[in-house]
């Protein structure tokens, strides 16, 4: 996956689950709460206006759950179905209250359902039986149990925005975890990156970048000239190389002059002497020759 796809993977990630959190319905507050008791009371008192009654007291109102209210009542009294369904509707929509609820009117005495309903938004969803039907006079309790619908569905929306997201992250990770992987199986040169350079000499391994060989897994750090001069014999193995040559190329750096080149020599014989194929022998009047026998490589 490139930088590309998963830069537009994050920023969908992030863009659900800011959407989730802008949507998302604040806790009701006490204010919601109370403002809802009030409009309990409210229907209360209409309901025994609309059975003649304006005198009775009526109770407080209980809160069973978020969401859910009982209506108390100190006397009987009958009343007409089609009165109360619209009684409670229309209240509930002037002030706004939460569009979906299911109204239980229970006998006070046996705390058992004498007529109930269901307001499910649509008209067609509606659930109200028993309409016509007037109930007799008696002591009755209203629960009125409202449902969420912003809350539950923001509730989900945030959810699955933090799916996505956890989603999007990890495959991000899988997918850089499978790049790392995959990069330390390739050589270096595979990578992109260049690969240190090697000069084979005899049994040696001649790092001139590095300045140092290696011979049987033992490291021998070489100096800067050192390096410089047998990096000049080993790209040029057994030739002879012109020793006005080298001192002249020595002499433009101001590092060898008169009998420091031989000294050089020396220690570099020094260096390349565990393997007995390696010679670096002196050509009387001429120069130098790296001398490799390739029998014993």
């Amino acid at each position: 996956m490139n930088w590309k796809m998963r830069s537009i993977l994050m920023a969908f990630c992030l863009f659900i689950l800011l959407g989730a959190f802008v949507s998302k319905k604040p806790d009701k507050s006490d204010f919601d709460t109370a403002k809802e008791l009030i409009v309990m009371r409210k229907i209360a008192h209409q309901v025994l206006q609309s059975a003649g009654d304006s005198t009775s007291q009526i109770l407080p109102v209980n809160q069973l759950s978020a969401g859910e209210f009982q209506l108390q009542f100190a006397g009987s009294f009958s009343f007409k179905p089609d009165s109360l369904v619209n009684i409670i509707d229309k209240l509930i929509k002037t002030y706004k209250l939460p569009s979906d609820y299911i109204v239980n009117v229970l006998e006070s005495s046996t705390d058992k359902v004498v007529f109930g309903y269901a307001i499910l938004g649509a008209a067609q969803n509606n659930i109200v039986p028993c309409r016509g039907r007037n109930q007799p006079v008696m002591q009755y309790r209203i629960n009125i149990k409202f449902r969420e619908k912003e809350v539950f569905a923001t509730k989900y929306l945030y959810l699955t925005g933090i799916g996505i997201l956890g989603l999007g992250l990890f495959m991000v990770g899988f997918q850089e975890y499978r790049k790392r992987k995959h990069l330390n199986q390739l050589s270096e040169g595979e990578k992109g990156i260049p690969e240190k350079t090697t000069i084979q000499i005899g049994q040696y391994q001649f790092y001139p970048e590095e300045q140092f060989l290696v011979f049987n897994n033992e490291k021998i750090d070489l100096t800067i000239t050192e390096s410089k001069l047998l990096n000049i014999f080993a790209t040029n193995s057994n030739q002879i190389i012109d020793r006005n040559r080298l001192q002249k190329l020595w002499e433009d750096e101001g590092v060898i002059v008169g009998r420091s080149l031989d000294m050089f020599i020396s220690k570099l014989r020094k260096k390349l002497e565990n393997d007995a194929g390696i010679k670096l022998v002196n050509i009387h009047g001429k120069g130098y020759k790296l001398e490799i026998n390739q029998d014993t490589v």
